[in-house]
């Protein structure tokens, strides 16, 4: 979509999407491409609270988890593609479609995700994205997920 691509740092993510500790699951997104495409990283850290039941002994990251952290990427996508940062943007999941899980993601792991605007035009309401997760060349998770987007909370 532009030439330059763009980031979103941790103050930037927060200053986009009202989600936080223990909930923010997306700690720095690049190739920001518009609203075009974008990738989330997250480093898996011990000390997140879904590791404490699932599963003791063995802690794997849940999958909806996983699901979401996608989700929280296109947000942030989304909130630098249209240039909305500190307004209070909202984002609910409409559905998630062709889920596939491939691989742990446990503590220590760099997650990657991958995601794509496959629908939406801008500032509507309805967008679908394609995102996959990735530990290092490998596929962790992948699917498609639509979201309804209120561009103007409390308004």
């Amino acid at each position: 979509m532009s030439d330059e691509l763009k980031s979103a740092d941790i103050q930037l993510i927060q200053r986009i999407l009202p989600h936080r500790y223990p909930f923010l699951l997306v700690d720095k997104v690049v190739d920001i491409d518009g609203y075009a495409s974008a990738r989330g990283i997250k480093n898996v850290t011990m000390n997140e609270p879904h590791f404490q039941g699932h599963f003791p002994g063995t802690p794997i990251m849940p999958g909806v988890t996983i699901i979401e952290a996608m989700a929280q990427t296109a947000g942030v996508m989304l909130g630098v593609g249209f240039d909305v940062v500190d307004t209070d943007l909202l984002i609910y999941f409409m559905s998630i479609e062709r889920a596939k899980f491939r691989r742990k993601v446990v503590p220590g792991d760099v997650m990657e995700m991958k995601v794509e605007t496959l629908r939406g035009k801008p500032f509507g309401k309805i967008f679908k994205f394609n995102g996959v997760a990735m530990v290092g060349d490998e596929v962790a998770a992948e699917a498609e997920f639509s979201a309804l987007v209120d561009w103007t909370p409390g308004q």
